[in-house]
């Protein structure tokens, strides 16, 4: 039987191994899900904005043992671990506070006689598929916004984080949620494809890789289930001409270590015009030397271990393909010496389209910097990926800021700034990136029907 496994990325230790469902346990979960929804989705709105207003104080109270969990399991500092739980907090407390905005009735203007309104309705069970890089966040932004809408949920979490996620569902129940409602599942992969299939569930969401989104938006289609999918991102960070090199490098060095560059929207590839090159070269590799790591329950710590041997082997490896085709190593790029997944902070140049550190994406501390000409040599490298999420533009010319990022082929766009999560913002990508959004109304409404209700 497929266990899920805690393991300290720090010492390779176990923490904790739990089994996954039988099969009778998986269907069984569903049927509980689909009958609590009979009633969850006909309680007074209020009721349900109670609950969520209720799930954001008990992150608040837990904080800490919720950030030592996280520092545990995959390896987060605790000021970051902190820090991601205040924003799921913030994203509960967003649904209950805009409930009544976000679910009013949209009147609608109508050629014919009568009077027409588009009502915000639930659609049922869904299946949440999440990963390990944000372990409350990310169930935090598929979660809220169904909650609100009455919908039920089953929750697949990462198999490397067992213990958080078995932690956020009794902080769901003690909030007072209701039997049924929110359910932890230890599922198999092929558990999941069954769930799917199955009549009684109305939608799935995954944050994960383009593989299994891949694979998840297949059987989706198949069972004509709606499906959003938040997978990869490479997301460009535009240097242009006119901005500030050195304000610009620390935001870059700031964006791509946290999290032990574990995280899908930072942005990974440097695009740098060839007149802020050595400004910006200079100041960014002094600021990632300063993501040193360390034990990520120390205080002090910047950077973490990555989340597992394996993540950083396969990092390595990307690294190692790079150099060994000509890449310039400005820091970092070695494996060190002693236990744990740590891995340094690394600055690549010099990266041509037959290395795989072109193409794929980097999801660990190593960022890549391209020199170019003009800002539509940049705009051309940016676009110059399979994927599409999110990317950043640098500069003082606010016509150049609008005509740039007008052209960029991704989901979100920051200007002078990286892209920040919040709760009334839309969040998600293009291509490779996945398909639909998550958070403020845009996230309410993927899986929401949107009821027409018309009078004479």
């Amino acid at each position: 039987m497929k266990k899920y496994a805690a393991v300290n990325p720090t010492n390779g230790e176990v923490l904790e191994e739990f089994d996954s469902l039988t099969d009778a346990e998986a269907t069984a979960a569903l049927e509980r899900s689909a009958s609590a929804y009979r009633s969850w989705h006909r309680e007074d709105l209020k009721e349900r904005q109670k609950v969520l207003f209720a799930i954001a104080e008990a992150h608040r109270t837990h904080s800490t043992e919720l950030a030592h969990l996280t520092a545990l399991e995959m390896g987060k500092p605790l000021a970051q671990a902190k820090g991601e739980i205040e924003l799921s907090a913030s994203i509960y407390e967003y649904y209950a506070r805009e409930a009544t905005t976000l679910l009013a009735d949209e009147e609608l203007e109508i050629a014919g006689s009568g009077q027409a309104v588009v009502r915000t309705a639930s659609i049922g069970p869904l299946l949440g598929i999440m990963p390990w890089n944000f372990p409350y966040y990310q169930v935090a932004r598929f979660v809220a916004p169904n909650l609100l809408l009455g919908n039920t949920i089953l929750l697949k979490h990462a198999s490397s984080c067992p213990q958080q996620a078995l932690r956020i569902e009794q902080i769901l129940r003690e909030a007072g949620t209701p039997e049924g409602v929110y359910q932890n599942i230890f599922a198999t992969s092929d558990q999941i494809a069954d769930l799917i299939a199955s009549p009684k569930l109305q939608g799935v969401s995954l944050t994960g890789s383009e593989r299994a989104g891949s694979i998840v938006g297949a059987q989706a289609g198949k069972y004509m289930k709606k499906c959003v999918l938040e997978l990869g991102g490479s997301d460009p960070f535009l240097v242009l001409s006119s901005a500030d090199a050195t304000a610009a490098a620390k935001a870059a060095a700031e964006g791509r270590f946290r999290n032990a560059g574990q995280i899908c929207s930072s942005s990974k590839r440097m695009i740098v015009d060839e007149s802020q090159w050595e400004t910006f070269v200079e100041t960014f590799v002094e600021h990632a030397q300063e993501f040193t790591t360390g034990d990520p329950l120390a205080e002090s710590t910047k950077m973490g271990p990555m989340a597992s041997l394996q993540a950083r082997t396969d990092l390595s490896a990307q690294v190692a393909d790079a150099i060994t085709k000509g890449a310039t190593v400005h820091t970092g790029g070695q494996i060190p010496e002693g236990p744990g997944a740590y891995y340094p902070a690394t600055v690549l140049s010099g990266v041509t389209p037959e290395m795989r550190a072109f193409h794929e994406e980097l999801f660990g501390p190593v960022a890549v910097l391209h020199r170019v000409a003009s800002a539509e040599e940049a705009i051309e490298l940016a676009n110059d990926s399979p994927f599409g999420l999110g990317g950043a533009v640098f500069t003082n010319d606010q016509q150049e800021a609008a005509y740039v990022s007008d052209r960029l082929e991704v989901g979100m766009v920051g200007i002078n700034t990286t892209i920040k999560s919040a709760p009334d913002l839309p969040f998600g990508g293009v291509k490779a990136s996945g398909i639909g959004r998550e958070l403020g109304k845009f996230g309410l409404n993927e899986f929401a029907n949107k009821k027409l209700i018309r009078h004479p």
